[in-house]
């Protein structure tokens, strides 16, 4: 059975990956209204993987016979500046979840909650890659500057992205 403290936290964790989720479909919505579909898809995919966060977190307090309660969630940035500012966002924001789950991890220590610690060496390796994943982007996105063929040949190869990745 999880504790008080240790459920409240893993609670606040499913609103927080629920705005992350809504924070990369808006990045979406913004990527089609620039039409860069590649660009919007990869951020729609993005998105439905931070839901599976959620929704792994959810079962996971329901599973150690805890209750989920669910909050509310604030409104996500809509405009943007550029693809590059968009990306640095989306690294600035990975590297804050990184700190949440760390946060998590350190607490359900101290608590000795074993098994929650083991469910969160998952989240912790999930958001290297996450990391590793947007830093790529962003690099690119550096290196293409204004180059509008760059951004296209970008474009395109984020719109293969599948749902397993």
């Amino acid at each position: 059975m999880l504790s008080k403290e240790i459920q409240d936290a893993l609670n606040d964790q499913i609103k927080n990956e629920y705005f992350s989720s809504y924070t990369y479909l808006s990045m979406a919505a913004y990527c089609e209204s620039i039409n860069m579909g590649g660009f919007a898809t990869w951020m729609r995919l993005q998105s439905e993987e931070e839901l599976g966060h959620a929704m792994r977190i959810f079962d996971y307090i329901l599973n150690r016979d805890g209750r989920v309660v669910l909050q509310s969630i604030g409104k996500p940035q809509t405009k943007f500046k550029s693809l590059k500012e968009m990306f640095q966002i989306v690294l600035d924001h990975e590297r804050e979840v990184t700190g949440m789950i760390n946060k998590l991890y350190e607490q359900a220590i101290s608590e000795s909650d074993h098994a929650t610690t083991v469910e969160l060496q998952w989240f912790i390796q999930e958001q290297v890659e996450e990391e590793k994943t947007a830093q790529e982007i962003l690099d690119k996105l550096k290196l293409a500057g204004d180059s509008g063929s760059a951004l296209l040949i970008l474009d395109t190869q984020l719109s293969e992205r599948s749902s397993a990745q």
